[in-house]
């Protein structure tokens, strides 16, 4: 059994990216944030479409082309489809942001 709040990485200097669960067509992540976000000029461009949920925290989505920013709160999910470039504008500071996300083949 494990708990997606307990236990957090201590060194959160760095995004963190755990893999829970990976198959031929699905792995499951948990992210931890603390005020990270993509480096500028970067997009994320997956092959495979992907469903995130922010648990805990805050987060700011941009997605290419559109303006502004998709604010997320807990509770606040997106499906990202394959090949739609993203990137994160920002993570709370001032507490840890946690997401998970599913990735898979359609």
């Amino acid at each position: 059994m494990q708990n997606l709040f307990h236990p957090l990485p201590a060194d959160l200097s760095k995004e963190v990216v755990e893999t829970l669960v990976h198959a031929s067509s699905v792995k499951v992540e948990r992210i931890v944030s603390n005020g990270q976000c993509s480096p500028d000029g970067f997009w994320y461009d997956q092959p495979d479409d992907e469903w995130v949920v922010v648990l805990a925290g805050s987060a700011r989505l941009r997605f290419e082309g559109d303006d502004p920013p998709l604010e997320m709160k807990p509770g606040d999910s997106i499906l990202i489809p394959a090949h739609r470039k993203h990137r994160v504008d920002w993570t709370s500071p001032d507490e840890p942001t946690i997401w998970l996300a599913i990735h898979y083949q359609t």
